[in-house]
């Protein structure tokens, strides 16, 4: 799978591969800040900024979550806040997404790795 550097993910982020509906992907965020730093994954909007006709590329199972919390989420975007030294968490996409029909996103120097 990917890993996806703090540059990547700054900023409007970056378009995610693709996922497996029924998969679990583990994804691995490592945070060097001595603060919290967030990470989202978001479903692409349409060109009026808006889901409507979307995929609902974050619907799914997220467990497993280890060193992050205050999980967020909806079918269209999820979010987590990552700890101090980073952590992880497990996400099962309910439908297959194609590659670039979600973003990712962080704050900090962030990194992820999706395996």
């Amino acid at each position: 799978m990917a890993t996806y550097t703090a540059n990547q993910l700054s900023g409007a982020g970056s378009p995610c591969e693709s996922l497996n509906g029924g998969t679990t992907y583990t994804f691995t965020l490592a945070n060097p800040l001595s603060g919290s730093a967030y990470f989202t994954f978001e479903t692409k909007r349409d060109v009026n900024g808006f889901y409507s006709g979307s995929i609902e590329s974050a619907d799914g199972v997220i467990n497993n979550l280890s060193l992050v919390s205050s999980l967020n989420s909806s079918p269209y975007i999820f979010s987590v806040v990552i700890n101090p030294g980073g952590g992880s968490f497990d996400f099962t996409p309910t439908v297959t997404m194609a590659a670039s029909g979600s973003f990712l996103r962080t704050t900090g120097e962030t990194t992820l790795t999706i395996s």
